[in-house]
């Protein structure tokens, strides 16, 4: 839990500016926003490693002020980059890390729970990208935490290996334990998370399950038009709004984003209004909508941007 955190580096704007949190025994809540939103400053502080400006920070029960040992017992933190010696082993990289706490896993069972069992002997300096982060995350549970923290997991990481690290979390949560992970991936956000904060320039702009921002759009899909000749401009999105099935507009660099429900009602009637206006379609597309789409509609750009 944190309640009006503030920090301020001695350059630039806010890193945060004035963030609120509660996190829920069980769950998994992600942190979701665009590079530099503030997502690593919050969990960088709620672990321990950064000092706020202002603000109270609270973490299971407890305040790093006076109890310090006894949170570092019970968290699990896995960086968004780590660095490990070269030339240790996987399983001493495990067996070190375990002997830090007073209690824990075995690091076989871990090395099984990661899929490093048939790597327990390479060096760290002979690990994919994939599975060292792997190996980062096996590191933070080695403890049994009660609380992970999870900082952008499988950034960088190919799609096998993503899918992994997903197990391993989902595996975690299902033990009753509690996940904040920071990521940009929609889907990552979409398919592990119970409630997401959506952060951009230090502060929480949306909080809900993915479910329930989603459907803040009024849309379930979205569709994307692209008309002939850039004739975008000759399109009136008041026009568009106004059909059957259309509950946001959205115009992008070259095209039209059209929150939509339900979809075979909405598309004919698009179909039918742009032949009747006399704009020819150069590309359609549908999709479901995403997280992507509510940070575009509460902030006119894009998670990447």
């Amino acid at each position: 839990m944190c309640r009006g955190l503030v920090k301020k580096y001695e350059r630039g704007p806010l890193a945060l500016d004035g963030l609120d949190l509660e996190v829920q025994v069980g769950e998994c809540f992600g942190l979701l926003g665009p590079n530099g939103a503030g997502k690593t400053t919050t969990v960088e502080i709620l672990e321990g490693l950064l000092e706020p400006t202002a603000g109270e920070v609270e973490v299971l029960g407890m305040r790093w002020s006076s109890d310090e040992r006894a949170l570092r017992e019970r968290l699990g933190v896995s960086l968004q980059e780590t660095h490990l010696p070269d030339r240790l082993a996987v399983r001493e990289v495990l067996t070190l890390f375990r002997s830090f706490f007073r209690r824990g896993r075995d690091p076989d069972e871990l090395l099984r729970a990661v899929s490093l069992v048939e790597k327990a002997g390479a060096f760290y300096d002979k690990l994919s990208g994939g599975q060292k982060q792997r190996l980062a995350v096996a590191c933070a549970l080695v403890g049994d935490p009660e609380l992970l923290f999870l900082d952008e997991p499988t950034t960088g990481l190919d799609p096998q290996s993503r899918l992994q690290l997903w197990d391993v979390i989902a595996e975690f949560k299902r033990q009753g334990r509690t996940v904040l992970l920071t990521t940009h991936y929609m889907e990552e956000a979409e398919r592990l998370c119970d409630r997401v904060a959506v952060v951009d320039r230090g502060k929480v702009i949306a909080l809900g399950s993915p479910r329930e921002l989603i459907a803040s759009l009024g849309g379930q899909d979205v569709i994307e038009v692209t008309l002939e000749g850039g004739a975008d401009a000759a399109l009136d999105p008041q026009s568009v709004s106004g059909l059957p099935g259309v509950h946001g507009v959205r115009r992008t660099a070259s095209s039209f984003a059209l929150a939509v429900d339900p979809l075979h009602v909405a598309l004919p009637a698009l179909v039918d209004h742009l032949r009747a206006s006399g704009l020819r379609l150069e590309r359609l597309a549908t999709r479901h909508a995403t997280l992507e789409d509510v940070f575009v509609s509460i902030t006119g750009r894009g998670l990447r941007d």
